[in-house]
């Protein structure tokens, strides 16, 4: 069957790695320098890497046809080596449970598996609903599902609550477009907010966080907890930051001062370490902050167009593997820059999101690329060229 590339999508994906790579380069050079007595192009240099690896796997995998990913012993060896990979990263990195780290010193190689869970999932959600999309609210559909998030998630939420919320968003949206009852999806959604709520009281740190972004002077928290138990309680995991708003009020500044024209590429005064992470989770605001309104816009607008060309190919997709696959990668991306965007803007408490294509991260840009490649596959077997 004759394909064609999808220009519009592909041509995003490019011009948003090329922007990631000049970003990282301009949040990430003092940072080298001054914190750490690095290259200035320290960081630059890693991620120029991954991104080549990257891009091969993208190109790779939108030329194999998509159907082939369709079967029960990909779906399930994918399931079972992101689930022994969690296991192994839980005690070989007993400190962070994030990284498997291998190689020289002088080529150290770091891998988070908890980033790798995504393109599993979606691969495994597609291939079920596909399976079973006629039996989709029957409980041997439910259960099976339920059971292969749960521990999925599960085992990402152990050091990585940012990754499990983006799984249990995409799951949720995958089913629901696949007609999933709403009294399951009640009761996933209820099984979801106590979970992490749990998630949340069980680590002190993320609790504090939560408090002080909610009621930073313990307005509210003084009538519900008078003895000041959970306060003590979720400051005695804080130590490395007395203020955990701080990053979230430095990011304001960033983007405030950027106005609408930026500082100029290169002339951030916040990424002088005054706004950790800032070549990472916080890429954004040094964004806004040199390229000002119209700069920040851009990049919204790019992953606007990712979004409107993904929802094409779930409509247009031929099949329901191909369907489901768009539209669970579109919403994995979209949703984790949204609530990167999000937390650089202080809208919610600060947490570690990278933004998709551009943030420093080899892992999460191999995963993003590698997704991004099988929508690509997707769209160039569409029924409809538009």
């Amino acid at each position: 069957m004759k394909t064609r590339m999808d220009w519009i999508l592909l041509s995003t994906i490019l011009g948003l790695l090329c922007f990631g790579l000049v970003m990282v380069y301009s949040a990430s050079a003092m940072t080298a320098q001054l914190r750490y007595h690095w290259p200035v192009y320290h960081f630059f240099k890693q991620q120029s890497i991954s991104a080549a690896v990257a891009l091969v796997a993208m190109i790779a995998l939108s030329q194999v046809d998509y159907r082939r990913f369709r079967s029960a012993q990909l779906a399930f060896a994918g399931l079972s080596i992101a689930g022994f990979l969690l296991i192994l990263v839980y005690f070989l990195d007993p400190a962070e449970h994030r990284w498997l780290r291998f190689g020289p010193s002088f080529f150290r190689v770091s891998l988070q598996p908890s980033e790798l869970a995504k393109p599993v999932l979606i691969v495994f959600l597609a291939w079920f609903i596909s399976e079973r999309r006629d039996l989709i609210n029957n409980r041997h559909t439910v259960w099976p599902t339920a059971i292969a998030l749960a521990l999925l998630a599960g085992g990402v939420l152990a050091a990585d609550l940012g990754t499990a919320v983006v799984l249990v968003v995409v799951a949720t949206v995958t089913l629901m477009l696949a007609g999933l009852s709403w009294r399951f999806i009640a009761i996933a959604a209820l099984t979801g907010f106590l979970c992490l709520t749990a998630a949340v009281v069980y680590k002190p740190y993320r609790l504090f966080r939560v408090l002080v972004f909610y009621d930073e002077e313990y307005k509210y928290l003084i009538h519900i907890d008078p003895q000041k138990k959970m306060l003590e309680y979720a400051k005695s995991g804080t130590k490395k930051a007395l203020d955990p708003s701080y990053q979230g009020k430095q990011s304001v500044i960033a983007i405030a001062s950027g106005g609408i024209a930026g500082a100029g590429l290169g002339k951030s005064r916040q990424k002088l370490l005054f706004l950790p992470d800032a070549h990472t989770d916080f890429i954004y605001a040094i964004i806004a902050e040199e390229l000002g309104l119209l700069g920040a816009g851009g990049v919204l607008l790019a992953f606007c167009v990712i979004g409107w060309r993904g929802i094409r190919h779930f409509v247009f997709a031929q099949d329901d593997f191909g369907k489901f696959l768009a539209i669970g990668i579109t919403t994995a991306i979209l949703f984790q820059a949204l609530l990167n965007m999000s937390v650089a803007l202080n809208l919610f408490p600060t947490k570690g999101f990278p933004l998709p294509l551009i943030s420093f991260g080899g892992t999460s840009l191999l995963s993003t690329m590698i997704m991004l490649g099988i929508l690509l596959s997707v769209s160039q077997r569409a029924v409809s060229r538009a």
